[in-house]
C-alpha cells in the first residue's frame, strides 16, 4: 500500500471516529443534563454544532447501510468503444464482455444474475481478469457462474493474486468450459475478423513475457492480467487492449475524490475505467465482488461492474 493511500485511510478513519465520538459525547452530555434537571439555556452555536454532528452521524449510518445492503447488488454495465486500424472498417465490431474480481463467498451475491446480464449484451467473447473466490467453500458458487458464462461465448480467464497466493492448489476452472491463460496466446476468429488474446497469472514475469512475445505485432491483440501495473511493459509491446482489475475502483470511494485505496503500485493513476498509454488501451474493471478476509463486505461509490467493449475497425 502506498504512503498516500495510508494517509487517505488515516484521514478518513480519523474524521469518521471524530464524528461518532462527538455524537456520543453530545448524547452523554444531553442525558446528564436531563438527569440533573438542568434547564439552563444552551448557546445557539452549541445547538447548531450538535445538530450538525448528529446529522453527519446519521448520514454516515445511512451510507454504511447503503454500502452493505444496496450497492454490492447493483451492477453497472459500462459500454466502451475503441477503434483500431488493425481491423477493417467494413467488418462488424467485436464485442468483449470484461469482468473481474468475482471474490465469491459461499452464499451467492451476483453470481446467479451475472450470466443472464452478460448474455443480454450478446458478447463475442468473455474475459475474466482474476480473483475468483474468498474461500474454498465458495468454489461451487464461482464454478457454477463460470460454467454458465462459458455457455454464452468463449470465455478466457487468468489467476489474480488471491487465486495465486491462497488457492493455487484449488481446481478453480476445471470442467467449467472456460480456458485459463497461463503464459500463452491464442488466435480467435470472430466473424470475419482475427484477434489474438494472451494472458498470464500475477507476479510471474516469465509467463508475462512468454504471453506478450507470442502476440503478432500486426494483429489486433488483447492482454488479460489481474493487475494494471504491467501497463508500461504492455504498451512497449504495442498491445491494443489490456484488460485488468484488482483495484475494485477502491471498493469504498468518495465523491469528487474517488478510490481511497487501490493496492496498485500506481495508486490512483489507474484506479478504474478506460485509459490510453501510447498505443495501448487499458481498461481497469471495478470487479463484481468484495475483498475477502477481515475486510468489510461493503461497496460505496464503486458499483460492481460489467464492461462491454466494442472494438471497431477503422482500416
Amino acid at each position: 500500500m502506498l504512503l498516500s493511500e495510508k494517509i487517505s485511510i488515516l484521514v478518513f478513519v480519523s474524521l469518521v471516529l471524530t464524528v461518532y465520538a462527538s455524537a456520543a459525547w453530545f448524547g452523554i452530555e444531553s442525558l446528564t443534563r436531563q438527569l440533573k434537571r438542568d434547564a439552563s439555556p444552551l448557546s445557539r452555536r452549541y445547538c447548531l454544532l450538535r445538530r450538525a454532528v448528529y446529522g453527519l452521524a446519521g448520514l454516515g449510518f445511512l451510507c454504511f447501510a447503503y454500502g452493505y445492503l444496496i450497492e454490492p447488488y447493483w451492477v453497472e454495465v459500462t459500454h466502451v468503444r475503441i477503434e483500431t486500424t488493425k481491423l477493417p472498417k467494413a467488418v462488424r465490431p467485436i464485442r468483449i464482455a470484461h469482468i473481474s474480481d468475482l471474490h465469491s463467498d459461499p452464499s451467492s451475491r451476483l453470481e446467479e444474475r451475472l450470466p443472464e446480464l452478460i448474455a443480454n449484451e450478446h458478447p463475442d467473447l468473455i474475459v475474466f481478469s482474476g480473483d475468483t473466490v474468498n474461500s474454498p467453500q465458495a468454489l461451487e458458487t464461482a464454478r457454477r457462474c463460470l460454467t454458465r458464462l462459458a455457455a454464452i461465448a468463449p470465455t478466457f480467464v487468468v489467476r489474480g493474486n488471491w487465486d495465486v497466493w491462497f488457492w493455487s492448489q484449488l481446481d478453480l476452472f476445471g470442467g467449467t468450459g472456460v480456458r485459463e491463460l497461463n503464459g500463452e496466446a491464442v488466435n480467435l476468429r470472430v466473424g470475419d475478423s482475427e484477434i489474438w488474446l494472451a494472458g498470464a497469472p500475477v507476479e510471474d514475469s516469465g509467463k508475462i513475457r512468454d504471453a506478450l512475445e507470442a502476440l503478432p505485432p500486426d494483429a489486433f491483440s488483447v492482454f488479460l492480467y489481474h493487475y494494471p501495473g504491467e501497463i508500461e511493459t504492455v504498451a512497449q509491446r504495442k498491445v491494443d487492449l489490456y484488460c485488468a482489475g484488482h483495484t475494485h475502483g477502491g471498493q469504498v470511494a468518495l465523491p469528487f475524490y474517488g478510490a481511497l485505496v487501490t493496492l496498485s503500485r500506481f495508486g490512483k493513476k489507474f484506479e478504474a475505467g478506460l485509459y490510453r498509454v501510447d498505443e495501448t488501451w487499458l481498461y481497469v474493471n471495478r470487479g463484481i465482488g468484495m475483498e475477502g478476509g477481515p475486510a468489510p463486505r461493503v461497496r460505496f461509490w464503486a458499483r460492481p461492474e460489467v464492461t462491454v467493449i466494442d472494438v471497431v475497425g477503422s482500416k
